[in-house]
């Protein structure tokens, strides 16, 4: 199965962890590719206040509402951190992207009952980069 074929199209509302005010990084990106295809986007960035006229969260425990996926562009250090945070707002599908799939993240995921999605989530919803 390839990872576009696994893409639950119907999930309303994704995290963007790493998401950024530039419009280079992938984490931006991320944040106007899901907001073009219908998704609900909660951007997560410790340092931002709001990034694509988004309200920006520390962290997805401080997102008031529901969160259906998240999608990950984070260094593998802070990568393995916020898997907790994943698991206990209750995520369970997290898109690892390329650069933020390393083996410790994968195996914290796994271990968290995460169901990790190693490939990259812009793809997989059909958008070309």
């Amino acid at each position: 199965m390839t990872a576009g074929e696994c893409y639950d199209r119907d999930v309303p509302v994704i995290a963007v962890l790493g998401a950024s005010n530039d419009r280079r990084k992938y984490g931006n990106k991320a944040v106007r590719v899901f907001r073009q295809q219908g998704y609900t986007v909660v951007p997560i960035n410790r340092h931002e206040a709001e990034i694509e006229g988004e309200r920006a969260y520390a962290s997805v425990l401080d997102y008031p509402g529901q969160v259906d996926e998240a999608t990950v562009y984070l260094r593998a250090d802070a990568g393995v951190a916020v898997m907790d945070e994943l698991a206990g707002k209750g995520i369970r599908r997290v898109w690892l992207n390329p650069g933020a799939d390393a083996p410790e993240v994968v195996a914290r995921a796994r271990a968290l009952g995460l169901e990790p999605v190693i490939a990259c989530s812009i793809l997989a919803v059909g958008e070309e980069l």
